[in-house]
């Protein structure tokens, strides 16, 4: 196979104004492309092995059977992700949401949870996915810095109610946009795109997720779905300035909202009837060769049907932020271990990976401050989703005197477990005795999965309080038991409260 001379074409334009790193990058691409073969007949326009086997198994996902463990923690992260719908709809984040589907309007196909507003699925997706990301409630993928759940699970949801899908496809919908988010990231070089290209890793998975969970719910071909993956493309978007964000009002734009809606919108234009690019990820001016810092396509497909994304996800036992987990976990462990009262602490040093320190170094926020969160551990015994969203509990004399005890180390050895967030403890006390504790494994990793009664326990405390106990135990129920339920519009009068 000949060069393509297009691809060399900016380096003879432009020779004067490159570097050498991107003479070296755009290199590498065509040496990339030369090493996926054309593949004849698939459609008019080559397409890669890669893309037709992600194509092809993005397509049967709606009739694939899954296993018993994947069905069982695609149930648990529905219900995870709409508990935390219900409790962020209590927060500034959630009512601006509820607020902005009131104001717009718009055709009444799907629901706003918590909301007796209907408005259409594209709309219906972002209002949702802010609610899921209202706060630090909702899972996380570790491997590629995203929260899969508030983009891929409003999206399956708006789309479901769309087209009517029945419980078992919603749940190949979630399961196939967990398979296919992370998957994105990992291509375009994982978690260091964040670090080093400062764009939203969150948002890039999410809309990929988010996109493929609707379009399995609009039961489209290979080949629309290869259009879907195009429009998704186009659409991807997300900074990482949303770090500056002191609301949580643009992160959970960013984390949930946008994905949803732009991945909802890829699936809807090309069930209408719109066609694209048949192969966004290869040949002239491809989605990775411009977005990526360090592209690896392989990683589109890589053990794909084999390991279950989902099942590599995070479920947060506590409503913080991920970095704050672990150390929150020592915390419970050393007061096991030892009684003794806050008054009785000296000094705290809280050990974390530098990248993870710096998100939660004395940030404004309650649920993602370290010293804070640490500070009302210590005071509570525990850290409930109340005392986590407690904004003028950050003024408290007492909490305020505790945190200035609190000493947060970036350490580097623990940078580089990640992304296994690791957290070293250390309390020395009053009488100068010294309680030490290493947590390698966060309760709800699969290093060390939360039990179905563990998720449980955590989406009713959040859920009825809004929902009523009654209603929350009904829409627990109906989600194990999603295989049951002929369309998820079912789901209406428990969400909506």
């Amino acid at each position: 196979m000949g060069r393509d001379r297009s691809a060399l074409q900016p380096i003879i334009e432009n020779g004067a104004n490159l570097t050498r790193r991107r003479v070296l990058q755009r290199a590498g691409w065509i040496t990339a492309a030369m090493a996926f073969p054309r593949v004849p007949g698939i459609a008019a326009e080559d397409v890669s092995p890669v893309t037709a086997r992600l194509s092809t198994y993005m397509s049967e996902a709606a009739s694939r059977a899954l296993p018993d463990v994947v069905i069982e923690k695609a149930k648990q992260h529905i219900l995870d992700t709409f508990a935390a719908m219900v409790s962020g709809s209590q927060l500034p984040p959630g009512r601006a949401a509820i607020n902005f589907a009131r104001n717009y309007g718009g055709e009444k196909i799907a629901m706003i949870v918590c909301s007796n507003q209907m408005c259409g699925a594209i709309e219906a997706a972002l209002a949702n996915g802010v609610l899921a990301h209202s706060d630090e409630t909702d899972d996380a993928h570790a491997a590629s810095l995203s929260h899969p759940g508030c983009a891929v699970i409003p999206a399956a949801l708006a789309a479901g109610e769309q087209f009517g899908i029945d419980g078992a496809r919603l749940l190949g919908a979630v399961a196939l946009g967990y398979d296919i988010g992370p998957r994105v990231v990992a291509a375009l070089g994982g978690a260091a795109l964040q670090g080093e290209g400062h764009r939203s890793t969150h948002s890039i998975a999410g809309i990929f997720g988010a996109a493929a969970a609707a379009a399995c719910a609009a039961s489209l071909d290979a080949q629309q779905m290869r259009w879907v993956l195009d429009y998704t493309a186009q659409q991807c978007s997300g900074i990482a300035a949303w770090q500056r964000d002191t609301q949580h009002i643009e992160k959970g734009f960013v984390y949930g909202g946008m994905p949803a809606r732009g991945g909802v919108t890829s699936a809807l234009l090309v069930q209408s009837g719109w066609t694209g690019v048949d192969d966004v990820f290869s040949g002239a001016d491809n989605f990775l060769q411009a977005e990526a810092l360090r592209a690896s396509p392989e990683s589109l497909v890589d053990q794909l049907g084999e390991r279950y994304e989902i099942t590599q996800t995070d479920t947060k036992k506590w409503t913080v932020g991920a970095p704050i987990q672990a150390p929150l976990d020592a915390l419970e462990s050393l007061l096991k271990r030892r009684a003794f009262d806050a008054g009785q602490v000296r000094q705290v040093t809280v050990r974390i990976a530098a990248s993870a320190a710096k998100v939660v170094d004395n940030r404004e926020m309650p649920d993602v401050c370290l010293q804070h969160m640490v500070a009302v551990m210590l005071l509570d015994k525990t850290a409930t989703f109340q005392a986590a969203h407690d904004q003028a509990r950050m003024k408290d004399p007492e909490v305020l005197k505790l945190r200035a005890k609190v000493q947060l180390i970036g350490d580097g050895d623990l940078e580089k477990a990640m992304p296994r967030r690791e957290a070293i403890v250390e309390i020395t006390l009053a009488g100068g005795a010294k309680l030490t504790e290493h947590i390698v494994a966060v309760r709800g990793t699969p290093a060390s999965p939360m039990s179905r009664e563990e998720v449980v326990a955590k989406a009713r405390d959040l859920m009825a309080p809004v929902l009523g106990a009654a209603t929350a135990a009904s829409l627990i129920e109906k989600i194990f038991a999603l295989e049951k339920v002929k369309d998820i519009r079912e789901l209406r009068p428990l969400l909506q409260g």
